[in-house]
């Protein structure tokens, strides 16, 4: 099993910043990539960034490119997200996932850290 947990949500105003974490634990599976994803109401759930734990490549959404970074610290197990420019339609639940060798798709989710942004 795989735990993650995530912290780092709040309301910011236009324009601000916010890094989320996203800490990693467990054992019996050996995590390939860990992303963060984001939904809104009546919305599927997004892929905004993506970080693959070997290699350390990254993808983005292309609304979040030039404006996001994720990175993994593997030391502490810990996978971030750096956030600025924010803009109003980046209000949403941001989850933290893990990719397991072996498996398809991403495998374990984290509850959920909201992050609103307005004025």
């Amino acid at each position: 099993q795989v735990q993650l947990v995530e912290s780092g949500g709040g309301l910011v105003q236009p324009g601000g910043s916010l890094r989320l974490s996203c800490a990693t634990s467990g054992s019996g599976f050996s995590i390939k990539s860990l992303g963060w994803f984001r939904q809104t109401p009546g919305k599927q759930r997004e892929l905004v960034a993506g970080v693959a734990t070997t290699s350390g490549s990254t993808n983005y959404a292309d609304s979040v490119k030039g404006r996001f970074t994720i990175s993994h610290d593997t030391a502490k197990n810990t996978v971030y997200l750096q956030m600025n420019s924010l803009k109003p339609q980046d209000t949403a639940v941001y989850y933290c996932a893990a990719a397991v060798w072996g498996r398809p798709g991403y495998n374990y989710w984290g509850q959920g850290t909201q992050v609103t942004v307005s004025s």
